[in-house]
């Protein structure tokens, strides 16, 4: 066992050796590692959650153990793999554990080391790190941080870039990465390497597929699964209902569709935004719209006989609300006036509505240019907010529009 974790020490400091992209973060991190309770480090699979595990770690002293290692689960044998932790790592301060929900009870070897006072880390599958049983096992006990992949702002320092202080001589790249990023989205391996965008994240998308939803919740008709998926993701950005998907797949049951639609969600893979209501009731009739994680597996995985660049935009600014912390269906909802004119998004902050935002990739079009700003304009007389924002592909201004003050601005400077 000694041999086992030394083995793992090495291979955590040759990853530590390595030069990575800081990821952006809402949380403060010296206050995550001060606070006893367990950090919880969730996401879809490989965007880098053990990577900004390892970032937050660094330069402290932290034992490590990666469960997707055979050997150590072959030879698992509790109160040894604590003892040979206190020799490898001396007074260690920090534990980190990787991919733990491949050592069987591992909740109660985790609740254990919570009530003795470890101060713990743990990444692992999405599924199963925000399944209802994991909620139950570590109730009031641990913080849920969130891994999406990067951003606009991630990629642009990746290529030695700041996107609010961009140089003239940078303005035609900028512009070019940014159109990149929109339509390839932010998956690390794949900003490294564009050229592979394509088979890795379609190789990806079945694997969560197979590995996340299928085998976890041993669905045995998978040809509905797949159909399922691909469909919500060739509708990406659309308002769909249950029933709907159920009628226009020809699947078996209406519960079927939910329940598949429920085990979809589980892995980040896709998200279902509700239109805003003030009656719950209402609100829960509506067709939910679709959002997909990252734009592409749009690209890589969906048929399509178009760009559809003002849905890739769209769902751009989707996963960026998610990134500052808007949660669909409390914070973060679509909505149509009486009129029936669309909002994309809608924000609230409490019992207020804080910000409508529109999305149109190309707002050169007068007339297109009124149906956008009429809409704001409703909207913001039916819920009472005059915080108005339209996200466009290239405009950068402040408008007035039927008295009220509409910013016009691009994902760069959103």
């Amino acid at each position: 066992m000694r041999n086992i974790i030394f083995n793992q020490k090495v291979e955590r400091d040759e990853l530590m050796s390595r030069q990575y992209q800081q990821r952006h973060t809402r949380y403060d991190i010296d206050m995550l590692l001060a606070s006893p309770l367990i950090k919880l480090i969730t996401g879809p699979r490989r965007v880098g959650k053990s990577v900004f595990s390892l970032l937050m770690l660094k330069d402290k002293n932290f034992a490590y153990l990666n469960f997707d290692d055979s050997q150590l689960l072959d030879n698992w044998n509790e109160d040894l793999v604590m003892a040979m932790l206190d020799e490898v790592y001396p007074g260690y301060e920090y534990l980190l554990f990787d991919e733990i929900q491949n050592l069987p009870d591992w909740d109660l070897f985790v609740g254990k080391l919570f009530r003795r006072g470890k101060n713990l880390i743990i990444t692992g599958s999405n599924a199963k790190m925000l399944s209802s049983e994991m909620a139950t096992v570590l109730t009031g006990r641990y913080l849920q941080i969130e891994m999406l992949p990067f951003s606009l702002d991630e990629m642009m320092r990746w290529n030695d870039m700041d996107i609010r202080h961009l140089r003239e001589e940078q303005d035609a790249k900028a512009m070019a990465l940014a159109d990149d990023y929109m339509r390839n989205g932010g998956y690390p391996e794949t900003i490294k390497a564009r050229g592979i965008t394509k088979n890795y994240l379609s190789t990806l998308f079945d694997s969560i597929l197979l590995k996340d939803v299928a085998r976890r919740h041993k669905v045995r008709n998978t040809s509905d699964l797949y159909n399922l998926a691909s469909y919500l993701l060739s509708n990406f950005c659309n308002p769909m209902s249950v029933n709907d998907l159920a009628s226009e797949l020809g699947l078996s049951s209406v519960a079927t569709t939910k329940k598949f639609c429920d085990y979809l969600a589980e892995p980040y893979l896709f998200f279902y935004l509700p239109r805003f209501n003030n009656k719950l009731k209402l609100m829960k009739k509506a067709p939910n719209k679709i959002y997909v994680v990252d734009n592409g597996f749009v690209q890589s995985t969906a048929f399509s006989l178009s760009e559809n660049l003002g849905r890739l935009l769209e769902n751009q600014v989707f996963v960026e609300l998610l990134r500052r912390g808007y949660e669909p269906g409390n914070t973060l909802f679509y909505y149509r006036t009486r009129n029936d004119r669309e909002i994309d998004f809608v924000t609230r902050r409490g019992t207020k509505v804080e910000q409508l935002i529109q999305v149109c990739y190309d707002m050169s079009s007068e007339k297109t240019r009124k149906r956008e700003l009429d809409a704001l304009v409703e909207s913001a007389k039916e819920l009472h907010c005059n915080n108005l924002i339209v996200i466009t592909n290239s405009n950068v201004k402040k408008e007035k529009y039927c008295g009220l003050d509409i910013e016009i601005t691009t994902m760069g400077r959103f």
